[in-house]
């Protein structure tokens, strides 16, 4: 693998006006196909195939196809002025015209409901609400059709009614790129710090904006045909703008080092794409095989968009090992800093006694002399820190997660208010037979009994499809959707639905938002465990060929568990207990989303095993070469211990970035992988790992002779650059080819 990328490294680095023209030719096809694409990132429903709830949704889809479920809808509250009842005739004239204003707002409405006939009014007089629905699906909707709706709502609001909506009618929220913007302008601070050049800086900056430009791009281009979701950008954004800043970082350090080191600079940039450039590869693939590896979910949105982060991932990857070293070919000299470009190479006494050991190197030795002390206090804060996660709820985002200056949790807060905390987290019982004779006693008898559940605010009649064979029955919870008793309904509802069934033959589901809740949580409770044995298992066999070594996998691995727990944990008492929520812009506090956690996992996962990877590499590189094994651990804080530092810290700028963002699932997803990051990189790999390999010393490195045997060999280390690849002596290019002539 390094004599490999040796090579590429210096074919980039001779050739670099061609592998600059072939990446703008990347950008530029991908670029173009996203210009031509007709698509816009969508906010469609979670299919979850194989859960009741969804069953229920493709039993109404198929037999009820006049209800149109894929059109968009809305739903649009009103309420009397104060002393006032919406029956009164000036509040119910003001209602009429508002009707009015919906049907003529768009030729695509299908048809609006008047709250009256509909006896969608409240006991009390007060609000009613009109359900809106359409022939087009809410990604065909306009600007414009968007515009006539708001201004129907405004008009009545005008004439003293206070008027609400939500639904996916609605113009979507707007996004801007400003976490981007903040992530990029952290990172960028962080790369002048480390490196003291801009040049240098800047090389990690524009790799990533190429590489996320592709990435973004290429996702634009097939949202259409898709179907995907704004979160898929969202993610791959993150990821990308992540990843490829700290990719690139890990080679132009390297190629820093090979420079100090007395190599010329092609060389030393064919060196650090081989070393530096290996451990990137690898890295990069244990991300890969953690994002794909959500497909066991087999939740489309969510393969989806690991699918799209493994992709950003891959493009982050092959921008590393190309154009880093043929940006690196543009200004070789002044990539290594003010008055560092020409300093000869100083011998390791003058080194040791002229400067001070980094902060890295003195915070190693520190570790090393008292290993089991700094073991069991990293162990045991990380383990207080994740105890909230066992405390976590899942759940899926409705309108009461929205922030409560939006229409939709005003819609939202208006309907708890007037008809009921279970209002808003209706339940639908989706009974069907090939005979509608036993589809009408099914329903009789669920609905009785149904009826008479003590949580039960209300039971609709049943709708039948034109042949009889199917109904649709709404059941009213008296809880809200959120609540213990709410859960408890569905699951009494599904067994007496199975008694139905052995009694009449009839099948009988339970849908709706709290039901699919409901199922969505046991998909991925069930989901957790096969997909934490395949990760692990495959990422244990590659660091197995990274290492050469069981023992610092399993560390690895058990490395991770104790970040990712408690990156849950915090994120548990932050999102869901609302601890601190002010300090992050949270309004509400709630359940998690259901995706998030394992969402988490993945890229986590990949994280923590891209810090494994860049940092003990550089130990067992040391080790390799001779050195003894806390000898190995100090160089290799040395070397890497800065970078680690300043790759975690753009991770967590980035990631951070996002918790702005009003996205429910991004923001927490942002934060918790900002505190994962945080605690795996100066906790797990820069506290616990040389701890743990300061206890094991010579055993962490050693691997059955057998097994020794029939591994591949990888050299991630480098071991064969120094007599396997010949250096011909060639004039590295000069600076003033990167200087615009006056």
């Amino acid at each position: 693998m390094a004599t490999f990328l040796h090579r590429i490294g210096r074919a980039a680095f001779k050739r670099r006006w061609l592998t600059l023209l072939l990446w703008a030719v990347v950008l530029g096809i991908a670029g173009a196909a996203a210009a031509g694409s007709s698509g816009s990132s969508s906010n469609s429903n979670i299919t979850l195939p194989g859960i009741e709830a969804q069953k229920a949704y493709d039993v109404l889809g198929e037999k009820f196809p006049a209800a149109n479920a894929d059109g968009a809808s809305a739903r649009v509250v009103v309420r009397a002025p104060d002393g006032e009842k919406l029956a009164d005739s000036g509040p119910r004239a003001e209602v009429s015209s508002l009707l009015k204003g919906l049907k003529t707002s768009s030729p695509r409405v299908a048809s609006v409901a008047d709250p009256f006939a509909a006896k969608t009014i409240s006991a009390d007089g007060t609000t009613g609400y009109a359900q809106v629905t359409y022939k087009a699906k809410a990604a065909d909707l306009t600007d414009a059709d968007h515009k006539r709706v708001d201004d129907a709502l405004d008009a009545a609001r005008d004439q003293g009614l206070t008027v609400e909506a939500s639904g996916s009618a609605l113009a979507p929220a707007e996004s801007g790129s400003s976490s981007e913007a903040l992530g990029f302008v952290l990172a960028a601070l962080i790369l002048v710090i480390t490196f003291g050049s801009f040049i240098a800086a800047g090389m990690p900056l524009l790799t990533a904006l190429i590489g996320v430009g592709v990435t973004m791009s290429a996702i634009t281009a097939l949202t259409a045909a898709l179907d995907l979701s704004s979160s898929t950008s969202a993610l791959a954004a993150m990821l990308g703008i992540a990843v490829g800043i700290d990719y690139a970082l890990f080679i132009v350090s390297r190629y820093r080092s090979e420079r100090a080191a007395g190599h010329d600079a092609r060389e030393a940039a064919a060196r650090a794409n081989g070393t530096a450039g290996s451990a990137v590869v690898f890295a990069g693939l244990t991300v890969v095989i953690a994002l794909v590896g959500l497909a066991v979910v087999n939740l489309p949105v969510l393969t989806a968009m690991g699918v799209a982060g493994a992709g950003a991932v891959v493009v982050a990857v092959l921008v590393a090992i190309t154009l880093v070293p043929a940006l690196l070919a543009f200004a070789p000299d002044r990539a290594l800093g003010r008055g560092s470009s020409r300093k000869p190479a100083r011998t390791k006494t003058t080194a040791t006694t002229a400067l001070k050991p980094p902060a890295a190197e003195r915070w190693a030795a520190f570790v090393l002399r008292r290993p089991w002390k700094v073991l069991l206090f990293s162990v045991l804060g990380l383990g207080v820190i994740a105890l909230p996660a066992t405390r976590l709820e899942l759940g899926l985002p409705d309108d009461g997660s929205k922030p409560t200056a939006t229409t939709e949790r005003k819609a939202y807060d208006m309907l708890t208010e007037s008809f009921g905390p279970g209002f808003n987290g209706p339940l639908t019982l989706v009974v069907s037979d090939s005979d509608p004779a036993a589809t009408k006693t099914a329903v009789g008898q669920l609905t009785d009994h149904v009826a008479d559940l003590k949580d039960v605010a209300a039971v609709t009649p049943a709708t039948y499809n034109p042949a009889g064979d199917t109904a649709m029955v709404t059941v009213v919870p008296k809880s809200s959707p959120a609540s213990e008793q709410t859960n408890d309904l569905v699951h009494t509802i599904r067994d007496l639905a199975q008694g139905v069934r052995t009694a009449t033959g009839a099948q009988a589901l339970v849908s709706g938002t709290t039901a699919m809740n409901i199922d969505v949580a046991a998909k991925f409770s069930a989901a957790m465990f096969p997909y934490l044995a395949l990760v692990v298992g495959l990422a244990f066999l590659v660091l197995i060929l990274v290492f050469r070594s069981i023992l610092v996998p399993i560390k690895a691995a058990l490395g991770f568990l104790l970040s990712v727990l408690a990156s849950l944990g915090a994120v548990v008492a932050v999102f869901q207990w609302g601890w601190f929520k002010d300090l992050f812009g949270l309004q509400t506090a709630g359940p998690i989303m259901s995706l998030m956690p394992i969402l988490l996992v993945g890229i986590v996962f990949g994280l923590a095993m891209d810090y494994q990877v860049f940092l003990v590499t550089r130990i067992r590189e040391a080790y390799v070469h001779g050195a003894e094994p806390r000898a190995a651990i100090t160089e290799g804080f040395r070397h890497s211990g800065k970078v680690v530092i300043a790759a975690a810290l753009i991770m967590t700028g980035v990631f951070g970035g996002f918790v702005g963002g009003d996205d429910a699932m991004i923001k927490s997803l942002g934060f918790g992988l900002a505190v994962a990051v945080i605690f795996d990189a100066f906790v797990v790999r820069m506290t616990i790992v040389p701890a743990v390999l300061a206890l094991l010393g010579q055993r962490a490195w050693s691997l059955p002779g057998w097994l020794d045997r029939r591994l591949p060999h990888v050299d991630i280390e480098g071991e064969k650059l120094g007599s396997a690849i010949p250096v011909p002596h060639e004039p590295a290019p000069r600076d003033a080819d990167f200087t615009p002539t006056r």
